[in-house]
């Protein structure tokens, strides 16, 4: 009489959730975007070089395929040897970011430059982006506003958004902050978390746009799940006040520790602050001295230690 309760029992808990898993994969197996890329796979090794760059993308995201940020990079130098301009654009990325290849800052320039002279429009919004920065080539705002203007001519929209930011502030081009609206709404309708932050930003203050701070924390939380740090950290800024958002310093501090994640100084600073204070997190002089020297790291100045004056 035992055994059959013992095996109700395997049955009722353990065969209903395999077989939900069981489907699950049948589902993914049959999806669309699984023969795409084997089709994509097909048509690379049959010489087709688009195909290539559009597999590895494919890779390197884990998308209908097992991510391979490896082999993701070896197809986009297959590319953009075969003068696939976006082929270039990405390895130079891969190449910044590290993504199955070691970080080379001045082979990233030189990809991402071979790209946009091809008229791959996202190597020169990256490219801008770090001319702005002044990281691995000198700080050019000119040529960075030159750059993203030519990006967003091009449809990039993360052009666009980048060139929205230096029209809000005037930096390379005239003020404008209609223009500036303009480009974060498209941008960000278009799902470029950058514009959502910009258009965020202009909702706050009310410039060029009706001020509306409820618009602006779901602008700000948008982003932030799309995966940019600041509209993480402005989205914890709306919960720490209660700006647009009602206030809870138990979501601001989850906030701030995703964008500190992704060394957003600014943020981790804040988050100091919150573990010093015991707000929304626990109250430790160590994670408090922790966050600040990560803040500092980032580039944060206000969190670096200070040199003690001669006495």
């Amino acid at each position: 009489m035992g055994k059959p309760i013992i095996r109700d029992h395997i049955h009722r808990g353990l065969s209903q959730p395999l077989l939900f898993i069981l489907v699950a994969l049948l589902v993914s197996a049959c999806h669309p975007g699984n023969s795409q890329a084997k089709q994509l796979r097909e048509s690379c090794e049959a010489g087709d070089l688009q195909a290539c760059n559009r597999l590895a993308m494919k890779l390197q995201k884990g998308e209908y395929v097992l991510q391979d940020p490896k082999d993701a990079a070896t197809l986009f130098d297959k590319a953009c040897k075969g003068r696939v301009a976006e082929g270039c654009a990405n390895l130079g990325l891969a190449y910044q970011y590290g993504r199955g290849v070691k970080k080379d800052s001045i082979r990233a320039v030189s990809l991402l430059n071979e790209g946009c002279e091809g008229k791959a429009m996202e190597g020169c919004a990256e490219l801008g982006i770090l001319y702005k920065r002044g990281k691995a080539v000198p700080k050019d705002i000119t040529r960075a506003a030159s750059l993203f203007a030519e990006a967003c001519e091009g449809k990039s929209q993360l052009g666009c958004a980048n060139l929205g930011f230096l029209y809000a502030d005037g930096e390379g081009v005239s003020q404008d902050a209609a223009r500036a609206a303009q480009l974060f709404k498209t941008s960000c309708d278009a799902k470029v978390p950058t514009g959502c932050v910009g258009l965020g930003k202009l909702h706050t203050t009310g410039t060029a746009v009706a001020h509306n701070d409820s618009l602006a924390s779901v602008l700000f939380e948008r982003a932030c799940n799309d995966g940019e740090p600041a509209g993480c950290f402005y989205s914890g800024m709306a919960y720490e006040l209660g700006d647009g958002a009602d206030q809870s310093f138990w979501m601001a501090a989850a906030q701030y520790r995703n964008a500190c994640e992704d060394n957003h100084g600014e943020a981790c600073a804040r988050l100091a602050i919150f573990h010093e204070k015991g707000s929304g997190v626990e109250k430790s002089a160590d994670e408090a001295k922790g966050y600040r020297k990560k803040a500092c790291t980032a580039g944060y100045a206000a969190a670096c230690e200070q040199p003690k004056a001669p006495s």
